[in-house]
Formats: structure tokens, sequence, C-alpha cells
């Protein structure tokens, strides 16, 4: 990707692999009227039946209103006070939307022109647990959550390395001991760390752009997409995994499959007996005092998406965040053991990573489900598809929570500048 020929900030075109699209002002959902009205106009509804809700530039809408398209299963925050990072000061948000960074096209920058021209619908920045930078754009409002996508692993690998390291689980046992109905599958002979770091060759391919793809088939099964007419495959998740073979060893390469962090969450289901939206509630959002309730898609049998299905609000997301940076530690609460933090953040093998990295990702590792980027400021990073990212960096004390709706799936469209822009702030406040 070249954004070198692009026009000046806040383009009102771009393209990317032979294609044009909105930019990001020109696609703002407010701009193009998706779903105002009583009732809204025909050509401006979005449904999940048309399959318009994934839609570009429709998803710029959706994202942040998807409970109103398909099934979900709340995450409650229970009856806590609420816990609120104050008001930046003006002082401080200045200072970050003023700030000058390269993208990794050689482009100079500024850091509030550069969330337009990568779709943000949101941005949360702490310093030291202290709110010092929080905008809104399109349809995204403070209160509201939005589509965390693959974020949502992190989660996911978070509470299962809690369960580990309690005893609950064992990450050396083979994920049959836990669930029996994977006898025969991919998983039949893999670790249950195995299937934490992305370390399982199965017959499974990640590519949204292709309907007929693994992931659009586990994708129509868990009814997180509309199924094609005459759709007679799997009718949930688990009876996708079911069908899931193996493809090569284990263990011995990074190998990014949403179906293991399904599998993840089953396994942590059977055997705490509490559903993966229950976990989160008793385990992170009522102990965090969070903000807002999040909810989960889930599929026909009420199985929560634990790969890429989690709703929560931009301040909750950064609150995770915070907790750890922080060690597991909140007001004075250890919610996670530090000792599973340090676990992640020392990442995963480089080697076996550095096999199959892009060169955007060269560096990085991968552990309990977190991208780790062993850079200088020690930023360990949840990733989403659409450009939803928590970046955490204990070397500059900061946190960035960001949610974002743009026109492609892949990270390529937006990482040059992201990635970039992300480490230039954590310079300016580490320094």
């Amino acid at each position: 990707m070249n954004l070198s020929a692009q026009p000046e900030p806040a383009e009102s075109m771009l393209e990317f692999e032979g294609r044009t699209y909105l930019g990001g002002l020109a696609s703002d959902p407010r701009t193009l009227g998706w779903m105002q009205g009583s009732p809204p106009p025909a050509d401006k509804r979005v449904t999940f039946e048309s399959d318009r809700g994934l839609n570009f530039p429709e998803i710029r809408w959706s994202l942040s209103h998807m409970r109103e398209l398909v099934p979900t299963v709340g995450v409650s925050r229970g009856d806590g006070a609420r816990l609120s990072f104050g008001v930046p000061s003006a002082a401080d948000a200045a200072a970050v939307e003023a700030l000058m960074f390269r993208d990794m096209d050689g482009r100079e920058r500024r850091f509030d022109e550069a969330l337009i021209d990568t779709y943000a619908d949101g941005i949360v920045v702490l310093h030291r647990g202290r709110l010092v930078f929080e905008r809104y754009f399109g349809a995204l409002e403070p209160h509201l959550p939005h589509a965390c996508f693959s974020s949502t692993k992190s989660y996911t690998g978070t509470l299962a390395a809690v369960l580990v390291h309690e005893g609950v689980l064992d990450d050396s046992k083979l994920i049959p001991h836990y669930l029996p109905e994977l006898r025969g599958t991919g998983w039949a002979d893999a670790t249950l760390r195995q299937v934490m770091d992305m370390q399982t060759g199965l017959d499974y391919r990640e590519d949204e752009a292709d309907e007929r793809s693994s992931s659009s088939v586990y994708m129509y099964a868990c009814r997180t997409r509309p199924r094609p007419a005459g759709y007679d495959g799997p009718q949930t998740s688990c009876d996708y995994l079911r069908t899931v073979r193996k493809e090569g060893a284990h263990g011995e390469v990074f190998a990014y499959k949403s179906v293991n962090t399904q599998v993840l969450a089953w396994v942590m289901a059977r055997v705490a007996g509490r559903s993966f939206a229950q976990l989160l509630h008793e385990r992170l959002w009522a102990p965090l005092d969070c903000e807002e309730d999040g909810y989960l898609v889930v599929d026909p049998a009420g199985m929560p998406s634990a790969s890429g299905g989690l709703y929560a609000s931009l301040r909750d997301l950064a609150r995770f965040g915070e907790l750890i940076r922080r060690e597991g530690e909140c007001e004075g609460k250890q919610l996670i053991p530090a000792s599973v933090v340090d676990d992640i953040r020392r990442g995963g093998d480089l080697a076996k990573f550095a096999k199959v990295a892009s060169k955007r990702l060269s560096g990085y590792s991968y552990r309990s489900q977190w991208w780790v980027s062993h850079n200088e400021i020690g930023a360990v990073e949840a990733r989403g598809i659409h450009g939803q990212r928590l970046y955490i960096a204990p070397g500059a004390e900061m946190v960035i929570a960001r949610f974002g709706s743009q026109p492609v799936a892949s990270s390529a469209l937006t990482d040059t500048i992201i990635m970039p822009q992300m480490l230039a702030l954590g310079r300016l406040l580490r320094g």
C-alpha cells in the first residue's frame, strides 16, 4: 500500500488493491444518513439479512449498533459504582492532536488528521491511568458498545491463562481431555497451550473476503455473517468445530486461526460451568467497575462468539488495557495474578512467529491470544479487523483503545499509519 500519492489528510477517496473507497470524512455515517428517519428510507436501511451491515460504508454505522441487527447476550457490569477516568485537560488534548509522526511510507502526518484518514470511530488514551485524550467520530458515542472483533481473543486468552494459573485448567492436556466431542478432529492431539498460542496445524484459512473460505463458513455457522441462499452447512459454532481437520504438525509454527479461540472458550465453559459471557461479567466487567454493559453475539445454540463477537464501550476497553498495564491490579484489588500478565508480556516463541510474520509485524510474537511487539516501549496488543486496537505500552505508562470501521477487514490498509502513530505517542508520553 502506498498512501504517499494520496491527497492531503482527510482525503475524500482512498485507493487500496485496485479499488476506490470513500475517505474518512466522506464516509461518515451521519453525513450519509444511515438509519435516520422514522422510518429510515429503504435505501438508508441497514439490515443483517441483506449483508449490508458488514459492507462499506454501511459498516461505519453498524459496528456501533450491531445489537439492533443480530442476537446477543449481555455482559453485565453489575450494580457497582462506575469507575470514571475524568476529563482530559485542554493542554493534554492539544499536545496529542498536534503530534507529528512519519508513517511507514515516510509521509509526515498529524495525529488528529491521521485518525480521520484511518477511519477511526473513536480513541481513548490513558497515561498513568489518567485520561489525556478522547475523541469520537461518526456513529460512536461514549456509552455505545462497538465491535471489538478479534480483540475479543485477548479477553478469552487472559481468562484462560488465569484458569491455568489457578489449576482449573492444565495447558499441557490435549483438547479432547476437556472436550471429548473433538476426538477425531484437528484438535485430537493438540494441547491447550498450543491452542492458546495459535500453534495448531489445522485445515482452516482466515479470509473474510472469500465467501467460500473456512473463516466465512465458520461465520455462517456462528451467524455472524448472513448465510447464502441454500446454505446447508454446520448450524452452530460447535457443529463447525467438529468438521475441522488437521493439516500439518502442531507446535511448529504460529498459525492464526479464529477457531482456536472458540475451542478455548468452549473448554472454559465446560470446565468452569459458566458461559463465556458469565466469566467476563464475574472476572472482569463487575470487578473493574466498568461504565457500561457489554454484549456478545451468539450463535443459534446460544454459544457466544469468543473469537470476535464482543462489543464494549471504548472506555471499558481502555479499562481492560489499564488492568494489563498495572499487572492485574485495579483500585487496590489484584484481579489477575501478576505472574499471568508477566507471562503474556514476555511473549511467545519468536522463531515460530518469524516463520510467517509480515514485514509490519517483524519482531513480534504471540502469547495467550495477545500480540507482543517486543518494541522499545514493551507494547502488547489486542488486534481486530476493520481497525480495532488495544495498545498497552508499559514502557510509556500508556494505554490506547481504538475503534474503527475501515473499508476492508485487513489491517494492511491502515497499519502503515496506525503502528507508527501509536509508537510516536508512546515516545511523547514517555518523554
